[in-house]
């Protein structure tokens, strides 16, 4: 099986706090429409789960063949979908011009464990060539309001030798106004298209 017939597998790291919130319908469009053209998604909801933050303690540099955190948490499933996954994609509304607490914890712990470059010698990234994606949605426009988060995640992509796939990012008008439209749902369901045919590459 080739890498265009081969079964996709995306690994969706939700990181809003509201099942129902703006962010969530976003993704929720998403997820179907990757669905329907046949990858198989896994989806965390982050505020649901037991995450515990990074100390930098640099036990997972010891063993470069696995995760190697010692915190009881949460964090190894996450680890385990993510290693199988051909794609990342991280959804978060922007709070103070970045992501929220739980999906920055999970950056912060997959950015040690899986990149083996803290330790007596520098060691290999375990999900070198992976692809990453972000959807998102803030108050401000989106080149005031979602510049920062995307570039560190090319950032962050760069350090990590992953492929970033871009953003979607959608502005919310204020508290009191309606969020979705005709036009927000045609977006993401063609952002997850464009998602598709990358991984067919």
């Amino acid at each position: 099986m080739d890498s265009q017939t081969k079964e996709k597998r995306i690994c969706i790291l939700r990181g809003s706090p509201r099942a129902d919130g703006n962010t969530n319908e976003l993704t929720d469009i998403a997820q179907e429409e990757l669905e329907s053209r046949g990858a198989v998604v896994t989806s965390f909801t982050l505020y649901d789960m037991k995450l515990l933050p990074c100390r930098a303690c640099r036990i997972c540099q010891s063993n470069w063949s696995v995760f190697g955190c010692p915190l009881d948490d949460e964090m190894e499933r996450i680890f385990d979908t993510v290693m199988t996954a051909d794609l990342i994609l991280l959804s978060t509304p922007v709070y103070s011009w970045y992501c929220t607490p739980p999906l920055k914890i999970v950056m912060d712990r997959m950015v040690y464990g899986m990149n083996k470059y803290y330790g007596e010698e520098k060691g290999p990234s375990l999900w070198e060539g992976k692809h990453l994606a972000l959807i998102t949605t803030c108050g401000y426009p989106v080149e005031k309001g979602a510049d920062l988060l995307e570039e560190g995640l090319r950032r962050y992509c760069r350090h990590s030798k992953l492929r970033y796939d871009g953003m979607l990012a959608e502005r919310h008008m204020g508290y009191g106004t309606t969020f979705m439209d005709a036009g927000k749902t045609e977006r993401a369901a063609d952002f997850a298209a464009k998602l598709m045919t990358g991984l067919q590459g």
